[in-house]
């Protein structure tokens, strides 16, 4: 993932070591983000295990949101942020089942550090994420990848409702970066209907306004006429 914001990350990013099942896909992964149609990119390569692609591009959702929180954590903080939250409308609580066993209200930088920490435990665990082509997949592991893209835009949720203002004031070349990362969980989240559609309310009128331009792309020109 390319740090457009320079070395800082709010955690340290995630690297698929070489040789792996997921190396050759993730590679796969950044080099097709930015060339093209999006909606495109995000599709599974042929002949591919899709749970290795869901992997893959995992590891590249947890390094963008790294980054991209990274840049504000300074001014996200208990004080200014006591909720996570996307607007007045929507409230995020947190559980994991173990530490906190039942959801509740914790500020957004807990709610993000304690999010990314939770994805670098499941990242490192090769029960739920095999190293080699001998190991499988668990039975919930569509599951897992659910509940890490659903926490992670609330990431993106929070960013432009609370602080998108801020990054465009201190980091104003970032903002395509932030809009390309978000466009690209948004289209994977779509592409594979891994997360349920209110989930994505908060930004779907940004994401509507972010798109257009890839309709664009690949629209028909009416007034050009095909070659015969």
């Amino acid at each position: 993932t390319t740090n457009m914001y320079g070395k800082k990350t709010f955690k340290k990013l995630k690297k698929p070591a070489p040789g792996t099942r997921r190396y050759k896909l993730h590679q796969q992964a950044k080099k097709t983000m930015g060339l093209g149609d999006p909606r495109v990119a995000v599709r599974c390569p042929p002949k591919e295990n899709l749970n290795d692609w869901w992997a893959a591009n995992v590891i590249d959702f947890y390094n963008q949101v790294s980054v991209i929180y990274g840049s504000i954590s300074d001014q996200c903080t208990d004080a200014s942020c006591p909720t996570m939250n996307a607007g007045r409308k929507f409230q995020y609580l947190w559980g994991d089942g173990a530490q906190y066993k039942k959801p509740q209200a914790v500020s957004a930088p807990k709610y993000v550090d304690l999010l990314l920490t939770w994805i670098q435990d499941l990242l490192d665990n090769p029960k739920y994420f095999p190293p080699t082509t001998d190991d499988k997949y668990p039975k919930d592991f569509k599951k897992v990848i659910t509940t890490i893209l659903k926490r992670l835009f609330r990431v993106y949720a929070h960013v432009y409702h609370s602080h998108f203002h801020n990054i465009i004031r201190s980091h104003p070349s970032s903002e395509a970066y932030l809009n390309t990362c978000f466009k690209h969980i948004y289209y994977f989240i779509m592409e594979f209907k891994l997360v349920d559609p209110r989930e994505l309310t908060p930004l779907s009128p940004i994401f509507k306004q972010l798109s257009a331009t890839d309709s664009e792309k690949t629209s028909p020109d009416p007034k050009k006429k095909k070659k015969k």
